[in-house]
């Protein structure tokens, strides 16, 4: 397995295609899915020998205090192979966020130990998450 931080057109498309596995992303569509790593200050993908993407997960930050991963995730047939822990130690040890602070992140409560191992912690100091969801139209 081969780090990537350049996604070319194909892998973005790759991208997307691993965002149909999740349920969190099965609705997203080929051009947000460019816009959204367009747009995020680092991405981290994972390819196979054969050039195939078999993982991502991608970070906005203000490289001083916080910096939130958002769409872990490998493709369903490499999971429980330390491919997550790969993403998440290239992060984690990526140049441009050694200075960051604090590093966030959402996930499901029955993932909540597996990101411990990382020194994740849901131990928050009281805070609460808020949202907003506002409609789109067409």
């Amino acid at each position: 397995m081969r780090l990537i931080y350049a996604f070319s057109q194909e892998q973005i498309a790759q991208v997307h295609s691993l965002y149909m596995q999740a349920w969190w992303a099965k609705e997203r569509t080929i051009e947000q899915t460019t816009q959204c790593v367009v747009g995020s200050q680092l991405c981290v993908g994972l390819v196979d020998h054969d050039n195939n993407l078999v993982g991502f997960a991608r970070v906005l930050s203000d490289y001083v205090f916080k910096a939130i991963i958002f769409d872990v995730i490998v493709c369903a047939s490499k999971r429980a192979g330390g491919l997550g822990a790969k993403l998440m130690q290239a992060i984690q040890a990526h140049e441009d966020l050694k200075q960051v602070r604090h590093f966030e992140l959402y996930c499901l409560p029955e993932m909540a130990s597996y990101y411990e191992k990382f020194g994740f912690s849901t131990e928050v100091g009281g805070i609460s998450l808020m949202r907003q969801t506002k409609e789109l139209s067409g």
